[in-house]
């Protein structure tokens, strides 16, 4: 069940009878590291009440479209941009019919289509709706978009008939979620990712650094480790709790971090410049704290640190592939565009950092990926969707850059 520890994964439980088998997905959920939320249909409250799926969750159970509670009333927003994976279980006939056609009607079906993260359907209902060809052509849509269909099982139904339509058991469904992160896109690839600020000291009590939080890095590392990577994390000063299965080299200032990322990245098959590293560095550190008035007007002299992915784009046994971000405030793709040609990059990670959804310390990003040949915007959605998909398509350039020519 280690795949879905720390996961967000939003559990839409529609009306029918199977609804029951909700509270058990949640606990099995939550029971594997998942953090859970849940939304009831108004069909659904029929069945099983918001309490039991509280009690079950630890969290506010989530019901009507317009949420009063919500800054703005915008909880539906909110609940799409927190999720790494909504599952509708069960789905009914009318709901898979709304999902295919793009209805937003209530809750459920609204942040369907709100969410940026991966959406699954458990399908349940009557042997003779499941078969019908309305249904079909439903679920053929959804597979178009990328929807997970799960299930569904045979076997006796609540209204008496026998067939296909019945739900899935929540065992089988938490087994078919723990699929969708544990791609396995990055076996036996060796890994290194550089997160978080850099600290450069002025005297033993104040710095130079900026306000990256490393969540972006740390979400990256995350998600090749759950890829299966060997992975090495070389992070600035940052609150955060290394990944599960990730080897953590802790440092300091700008020329720490350029050495530990030379030293870990040659022979590495991708190598991503996540930190924001300092620019430059104080000439001569004070050895004590430097009193105010003690010398009037205080200048400093600041030289400039190395470019750590530049450095590492050099090497001689080169990572095959080298990634780096922009963090920029104005100009987004042009200066981008610029620093991947200026550091010899297979592919820069542009954002926005001027953006409040978007900049340094928030939970969500939205990204444009440019490489030599190609350009690509992943929208907004939580900072682990995101480095899911980034590691997703830096997998398949892996793949086709090791793939025997001809």
């Amino acid at each position: 069940m280690g795949h879905l520890r720390q996961r967000r994964i939003l559990v839409a439980i529609a009306g029918g009878i199977a609804a029951y088998k909700g509270a058990e997905l949640v606990r099995l959920l939550k029971k594997g590291g998942a953090e859970v939320r849940v939304i009831l249909s108004r069909g659904a409250r029929e069945f099983i009440t918001p309490l039991t799926m509280q009690a079950l969750s630890g969290e506010p159970v989530h019901t009507e479209l317009l949420d009063e509670t919500a800054e703005a009333g915008m909880g539906h927003i909110a609940l799409a941009r927190w999720a790494d994976l909504l599952i509708v279980a069960p789905a009914t006939a009318d709901v898979i019919a709304r999902l295919a056609h793009g209805r937003a009607d209530d809750l459920m079906t609204t942040v369907a289509l709100a969410t940026a993260a991966p959406v699954a359907v458990a399908p349940a209902m009557n042997q003779q709706m499941w078969a019908n060809a309305a249904t079909q052509e439903n679920l053929t849509l959804l597979a178009q978009r990328h929807i997970q269909v799960i299930g569904p099982d045979q076997g006796e139904q609540a209204c008496g008939d026998v067939g296909p339509g019945r739900l899935l058991e929540p065992a089988q469904i938490l087994q078919a979620l723990e699929g969708r992160f544990s791609s396995r896109l990055l076996d036996n690839k060796r890994v290194v990712i550089t997160a978080g600020p850099t600290v450069e000291a002025i005297d033993p009590v104040r710095f130079l650094s900026n306000h990256s939080s490393g969540k972006m890095g740390y979400a990256l590392a995350r998600a090749c480790a759950e890829a299966g990577a060997e992975v090495t994390l070389i992070s600035g000063p940052v609150h955060l709790s290394p990944p599960d299965r990730v080897r953590l080299l802790s440092v300091t200032s700008a020329m720490e971090m350029h050495a530990a990322a030379i030293a870990e990245a040659e022979g590495a098959d991708l190598f991503i410049g996540a930190a924001a590293v300092a620019d430059y560095r104080v000439a001569t550190p004070a050895d004590h704290k430097i009193k105010k008035g003690e010398a009037g007007q205080i200048s400093l002299s600041l030289i400039e640190n190395p470019d750590i992915v530049a450095a590492v784009s050099r090497l001689a046994q080169r990572p095959a592939l080298v990634v780096g971000f922009a963090a920029e405030t104005t100009d987004l793709l042009a200066h981008a565009r610029s620093k991947l040609a200026k550091k010899g990059l297979d592919m820069i990670i542009a954002n926005d950092v001027s953006d409040p959804d978007t900049g340094f310390g928030s939970d969500h990003n939205a990204v444009h990926l440019i490489g030599a040949l190609s350009e690509q915007h992943l929208p907004l959605a939580s900072k682990q969707v995101i480095a899911e998909q980034i590691i997703a398509t830096l997998a398949q350039q892996l793949g086709e850059s090791a793939a025997p020519a001809g």
